[in-house]
């Protein structure tokens, strides 16, 4: 595993192409956007790499703009307890830059991906002079709770197919991550790495959720067919 500042020393200024993947940006006022643009770095995350690290002070505001991620935390244990992936499209750590506080989670790239970063001064700057922005951030936290609160009932339930099915719904929030589309593009072994399951057993669920209509399997990815039936679980729980 290479150490928390490599990312940062293979930073570079974004091209066009990664900055039409920022979603905030195109909404934001001329005079913000000129300097978000600006501003915006990008690294190119190894496997293994860490983005954020539990601890450290908050230099950036990261989105991923191709790749994924995953945020996770340390038990007493010294196993990894895995939270969410973080797919393309997706903006996070708002929370921790609002308060500017050191990070209480750690985020690892799984696979190689490419990193957009905002400095936190730029961030800031931001929050004081563009409604857009504020509205953006908003939004952000909004549909986090929202996924977090669905995270918490799913874990109670303890259904390991209902868990996979509730954790792939999740990674097709058109707010959250708008770069997803309708195809997921993750192996089976990513996918059990973030909802703390076997690959095996994930095999099982995905197979259960395809039989049922939801999704399908294709190569190098989900594609998903019935959004609204995946993310309440129908057919899952009644079916045990």
């Amino acid at each position: 595993m290479t150490n928390d500042l490599s990312l940062h020393h293979r930073r570079r200024n974004p091209s066009n192409r990664e900055l039409n993947a920022i979603p905030w940006l195109a909404g934001l006022e001329p005079s913000a956007r000129l300097r978000a643009e600006a501003d915006l770095k990008i690294g190119d995350a190894l496997p293994g790499d860490l983005v954020c690290r539990i601890g450290k002070p908050v230099t950036y505001w990261f989105g991923v703009i191709d790749g994924l991620l995953k945020m996770s935390n340390d038990r007493p244990d010294g196993q990894s307890m895995t939270f969410v992936g973080i797919p393309p499209g997706a903006w996070f750590g708002e929370g921790t830059a609002i308060k500017n506080e050191p990070y209480r989670y750690n985020i690892q790239a799984l696979r190689k991906s490419t990193v957009a970063g905002l400095p936190i001064e730029t961030f800031q700057w931001l929050l004081d002079h563009s409604l857009a922005f504020n509205r953006f951030v908003m939004n952000q936290i909004n549909e986090r709770l929202g996924q977090f609160i669905v995270a918490l009932e799913t874990d109670r339930l303890n259904n390991p197919d209902l868990r996979v099915a509730r954790s792939l719904a999740a990674f097709f929030n058109p707010i959250l991550y708008p770069g997803v589309g309708d195809l997921l593009r993750i192996t089976q072994q990513e996918l059990a790495y973030l909802v703390g399951l076997s690959r095996q057993r994930v095999n099982v669920a995905l197979t259960h959720l395809q039989s049922l209509g939801y999704i399908r399997v294709e190569y190098g990815g989900v594609r998903v067919l019935n959004l609204e039936a995946l993310a309440k679980g129908k057919g899952i729980l009644s079916n045990d």
